[in-house]
């Protein structure tokens, strides 16, 4: 993408009433005033809040809004000239339970508050392969903690990767550290009974993985500590 395109999307962005880009001072000072607020200033309702993490361009976040209207969607990327276009088509297509915040994925317990968020999906995350990289890892054990801190008590993890690395290491940690796995599934297409929501809605990467006969593989579990 050229940096003209790249600016004219950071631009259009701060016109759009679904975006919400807080600078780190405002997270990390405790200043975020929708931090606890998501649904009652944002949403306007107390319908169940999901995130989807590192959004992209927004396209899972948009459909599962329109699969699931009574539920709230918050797809976070800190690459705001991605998810512009997940937010335009929210804004043509007049979906309203569907907004992007744009921070990085560290700072989540700073922009949620404790108990607030019903689940969490995390779509084609960079397995970070290279042992330097796991602390980028985002199923590792500190992101973990980061996403029980806001999530409910009943509140589960969904993972859908194309890496089996991503799978088993996530698979391993969670059953070494006693987390509940709830569904675990190393090709979600080819295999009876999937979950629905998993298989039903495609990013566009994922359209290409299929294509090349990739396996998808999907995890979905809850953080114990």
């Amino acid at each position: 993408m050229g940096s003209k395109n790249k600016l004219r999307r950071f631009k259009e962005n701060e016109t759009f009433s679904n975006v919400f880009q807080p600078t780190r001072d405002e997270l990390v000072n405790g200043e975020y005033g929708l931090k606890g607020n998501w649904g009652a200033s944002v949403f306007k309702n107390e319908n169940p809040l999901v995130l989807e993490l590192g959004c992209g361009k927004g396209e899972y976040s948009v459909a599962l809004a329109k699969k699931y209207p009574n539920k709230n969607f918050i797809g976070i990327d800190i690459k705001g000239a991605r998810f512009w276009r997940g937010a335009k088509t929210a804004i043509e297509e007049g979906i309203p339970n569907v907004a992007f915040l744009r921070t990085q994925i560290e700072l989540i317990d700073h922009a949620f508050a404790e108990n607030e968020v019903d689940e969490i999906w995390i779509t084609f995350p960079d397995p970070q392969i290279k042992y330097k990289r796991t602390k980028h890892r985002m199923t590792n054990e500190t992101f973990l903690k980061r996403y029980k801190k806001i999530l409910k008590k009943e509140g589960v993890v969904n993972l859908k990767t194309d890496s089996e690395f991503m799978h088993g290491y996530t698979l391993g940690l969670l059953h070494g550290a006693g987390h509940e796995v709830l569904y675990a599934n190393h090709n979600v297409y080819k295999q009876e009974g999937s979950p629905e929501e998993v298989t039903s809605i495609q990013t566009f990467y994922e359209s290409q993985y299929l294509e090349q006969n990739k396996p998808i593989t999907y995890i979905r579990f809850k953080i114990k500590y």
